[in-house]
C-alpha cells in the first residue's frame, strides 16, 4: 500500500466519525441524556453514585452521575456498533476486490504475498453461521485459483479484523482460524500498510475529530439541563 492510500484511510476514518458519530453523539445521545424521562433510575443508587462521584448529592452531582456513563459509555458504544459496517465501507473505499466473497486484496507487507481478505469489525462481531460462510467463500476462491493455475495458499486467505487483540477473539473466529488465518488489530494494519504503528495512528486520528467540536460545552449543557429537571422532580 502506498502513502496516498494510507492517507486516504486516515481521511476516510475522520470523515466517518465526523459525519456518522459526532453529530449523532451531540444531537442524539446528549439530547436524550438531558431528559430525566430517558433514565430508569434506581432509587437506592442515584444519591449513592452522586456522593461517590462528587462528594455530595445536589442536583448537578446526581445529573453528572447519570449523564457521564450514558454519553461516554452506553450510547456511543451502541451507536458505533450499529454503524460499524459503514465504518468498514468508509475506510476501504476504493480498495475493494472483484473476487466474489473477498472484500479487499493487498500485498502483505510482512511476507510479500498477495492476500485475499474478508473484513470484519471487531473480535466479537460474527456469529456461528458466519463461520461456514467465510470458510466456504475461501474454499471457493482456492478452488478457482487451482483451476486457473494460480499460487494461492491457505495462508493467503485471511479474515482481517479492524480492531481488537488476538486474545479477545470469540470462539467463532477461533474456529475459522483453525483453517484460515484471522489477523486482528495492529497486526492486520501492519500487514496492510507496511507501518507497524499505523493502527495507533488511526486511533489517534479518530480521537482528534472530537477536538473539532466544543464537546466540553455540550456535556456541561447536558448536565445543566438534567440538573434543572432533577431539582424540580427529585429533590
Amino acid at each position: 500500500m502506498n502513502d496516498i492510500q494510507r492517507k486516504k484511510i486516515i481521511k476516510n476514518a475522520k470523515k466517518f466519525f465526523r459525519d456518522e458519530i459526532v453529530q449523532n453523539h451531540i444531537d442524539g445521545a446528549c439530547e436524550r441524556a438531558s431528559k430525566l424521562s430517558s433514565y430508569n433510575i434506581n432509587p437506592f443508587l442515584y444519591k449513592y453514585l452522586a456522593n461517590f462521584l462528587t462528594g455530595n448529592d445536589d442536583p448537578e452531582s446526581i445529573a453528572k452521575a447519570l449523564v457521564l456513563p450514558r454519553i461516554l459509555g452506553t450510547s456511543i458504544n451502541t451507536s458505533f456498533g450499529m454503524k460499524i459496517q459503514n465504518l468498514i465501507s468508509s475506510l476501504f473505499e476504493g480498495l475493494g476486490s472483484t473476487t466474489q466473497g473477498i472484500d479487499i486484496e493487498f500485498i502483505d507487507a510482512i511476507d510479500n504475498r498477495k492476500k485475499y481478505c474478508q473484513l470484519k469489525a471487531g473480535p466479537n462481531t460474527i456469529n456461528r453461521d458466519d463461520v461456514t460462510t467465510v470458510v466456504n467463500h475461501f474454499n471457493g476462491v482456492r478452488n478457482l485459483a487451482r483451476t486457473n493455475n494460480l499460487n494461492v495458499g491457505i495462508n493467503d486467505m485471511i479474515v482481517g479484523v479492524v480492531y481488537g487483540e488476538h486474545k479477545e477473539l470469540s470462539s467463532h473466529y477461533k474456529n475459522i482460524n483453525i483453517k484460515y488465518p484471522v489477523i486482528i488489530g495492529q497486526d492486520f494494519w501492519h500487514r496492510l500498510t507496511g507501518q507497524e504503528n499505523f493502527y495507533f495512528e488511526l486511533i489517534d486520528a479518530v480521537g482528534e475529530v472530537a477536538l473539532e467540536v466544543d464537546a466540553t460545552k455540550v456535556v456541561s449543557e447536558t448536565i445543566a439541563k438534567l440538573a434543572k429537571e432533577i431539582k424540580l422532580k427529585i429533590k
